[in-house]
C-alpha cells in the first residue's frame, strides 16, 4: 500500500500540526481510516459505492465467477481512500488477497499496450503466490517460459536469468524457478521502458495472443488452488490497477486495454478492479467497454450546491465533519471555515490544499487563526491553476479554445441541461 504523510492521527490544534493532519495522500492504514474517514461523505454522494463492490466480489464467489470492475471520480475525490478501506475490511481480507499496482510508476504510462497489463499482472501473482503459498507447477511455467524463448530478445533473458532472480538464498542458478524470476525482472524492466522495445517484438506477441491467454489462465487457476490451499477461507487474488485515470497516461493506450482488447480483461481469470477516466465511461465507445454498466462506479464529489444554485447542507455538512477530525476549527476566524469548503467545490484533495495553503499564510504573517485574508490568498492560488486550465496549450491532446471553454460554463452555470452533456470541450 502506499505510504501516508500522516503523522498525527488527531485534530490539529495549531496552525503548525495542520501539515500533519492534512495530508493530500490516500487514508491507508486501520488507525488512519478509524481516525479521519467519514461516511457522511457516502451519504451525500450516492451511497456507499465500494460497499456495491465488496457486495459484488463476493456474489463472484457464490458464482464462481471472476468480478471486473472500474472505479472513476475526479482527481482527489476520494478513490484510493475507498479502495484501502475495503482492502482494510476483515471480512474482505477473509475472502481476497489484493495486489496493487501504479501505471505511473510500474509500467511506462505513455507507451504500454494491452499485453503488458496482462503479463504484468501475471507475473505479480506469480511471485506473490511463491511467497505465500506455492510456486505454480513446473510444468505451467514452462509453458510460459517457452512462449517467451521463441524471442530472441527474451532468450537473451533466459541465459541471463541469474542476474534477475538467481541470487535469491536457496534457489539454484539453474533451476527453472530461477529462469522464471530472471525473466520476470527483466520484462518487468522493459514494461518501464516501453518505448525503447522493438516494435517487431510487440507484434509478434500479439499474432500468438490466443496461445498466450490459455497459459496465463492456466497459471492463474493454479495460483487461485496454491492461495486456498493456504487459507482457511479459500482465497482468491484481486488486482487492482490504479491511476488509469491520471493525466500522463496515453489515451490511445487507454482504449487499446479497456475498448480495442476488452477481451484480455474478460477472458481472464482473475478478480480485476481498475480506476479509469471517467471521460472513457462517457465516450461514445463505452458501450465497448470491458466491464459491464452496472460496474462501473463514478464517486462524484460532495456538492456545496444544489442544481437550483441553493447550498447543499448536507454536502457541507460532511465536507465539515471531514476538516473537524482533522482541523480544531477554532483555528478558524468567524465564517472562514464556511467559505473554504464552498471554494474547495466539494473535492476534498482542493479542500486540504486550500486549508493547508491559508494555515502556512497565517503562519508567516504570525497570526494564530486562519482569516479572510489568508483564504482569499489560497482561493486566488487555486483559481490562477484553474484559470491556467481554460487556455489552449500546444501540448494538449484536444485543442479547444478558450472561448469556447467559457461559452459551456456559462451555459452549464444557467442550468441549460446540454451543455451538461460531455464533449470534448466539457472535458478540456
Amino acid at each position: 500500500m502506499t505510504n501516508s504523510a500522516l503523522t498525527r492521527l488527531i485534530a490539529a490544534t495549531s496552525l503548525e500540526e495542520i501539515a500533519l493532519t492534512l495530508s493530500p495522500e490516500p487514508l491507508t492504514t486501520p488507525a488512519e481510516i478509524t481516525a479521519f474517514y467519514r461516511k457522511e461523505m457516502n451519504d451525500t454522494r450516492g451511497g456507499d459505492k465500494i460497499g456495491r463492490l465488496k457486495l459484488g466480489l463476493n456474489q463472484s464467489l457464490l458464482q464462481k465467477g471472476y468480478y471486473k470492475a472500474c472505479l472513476m471520480g475526479h482527481p482527489g475525490v476520494g478513490k484510493s481512500t475507498e479502495i484501502n478501506k475495503l482492502l482494510n475490511d476483515p471480512d474482505f481480507i477473509s475472502k481476497f488477497r489484493a495486489i496493487k499496482f501504479n501505471i505511473l510508476t510500474d509500467i511506462d504510462p505513455i507507451n504500454f499496450n494491452p499485453l503488458d497489463i496482462v503479463l504484468f499482472i501475471i507475473i505479480k501473482i506469480v511471485e506473490e503466490t511463491a511467497k505465500v503459498a506455492e510456486k505454480p507447477s513446473d510444468e505451467i511455467l514452462q509453458k510460459l517460459l517457452d512462449w517467451f524463448s521463441t524471442e530472441e530478445i527474451t532468450r537473451k533473458y533466459t541465459e541471463n536469468s541469474s542476474i534477475g532472480g538467481g541470487a535469491e538464498v536457496g534457489i539454484k542458478e539453474n533451476s527453472l524457478w530461477s529462469k522464471m524470476l530472471g525473466l520476470f525482472a527483466s520484462v518487468k524492466g522493459e514494461f518501464r521502458y516501453a518505448s525503447s522495445r522493438e516494435k517487431t517484438i510487440v507484434e509478434y506477441r500479439f499474432s500468438r495472443l490466443n496461445e498466450l491467454i490459455n497459459i496465463v489462465n492456466k497459471l492463474l487457476d493454479d495460483c487461485h488452488q496454491s492461495l486456498e490451499k493456504k487459507s482457511s477461507n479459500k482465497c482468491q487474488w484481486l488486482v487492482i490497477g490504479e491511476n488509469f485515470d491520471k493525466s500522463g497516461v496515453s489515451i490511445e493506450a487507454l482504449k487499446n486495454l479497456f475498448i480495442n482488447y476488452n477481451n484480455l480483461i474478460k477472458d481472464l481469470n482473475v478478480h480485476l478492479i481498475f480506476t479509469i477516466p471517467i471521460g472513457l465511461y462517457n465516450s461514445s465507445e463505452a458501450i465497448r467497454l470491458a466491464f459491464p454498466s452496472e460496474r462501473c462506479l463514478i464517486v462524484p464529489d460532495s456538492a456545496v450546491f444544489l442544481k437550483d444554485k441553493y447550498p447543499n447542507t448536507q454536502g457541507r455538512n460532511a465536507l465539515k465533519k471531514v476538516l473537524e477530525t482533522r482541523v480544531n476549527l477554532d483555528l478558524f476566524t468567524d465564517g472562514q471555515m464556511d467559505r473554504v469548503i464552498i471554494a474547495s467545490g466539494g473535492n476534498i484533495r482542493d479542500l486540504f490544499y486550500l486549508v493547508n495553503y491559508a494555515a502556512e499564510t497565517a503562519i508567516l504573517n504570525e497570526r494564530d487563526k486562519i482569516g479572510a485574508n489568508d483564504i482569499n490568498m489560497a482561493i486566488g492560488n487555486l483559481r490562477t491553476e484553474y484559470e491556467r486550465r481554460l487556455g489552449q496549450n500546444p501540448f494538449d491532446v484536444d485543442q479547444v479554445n478558450y472561448e469556447d471553454k467559457r461559452e459551456l460554463l456559462i451555459k452549464i452555470y444557467q442550468g441549460d441541461r446540454e451543455a451538461q452533456i460531455p464533449n470534448k470541450v466539457l472535458y478540456a
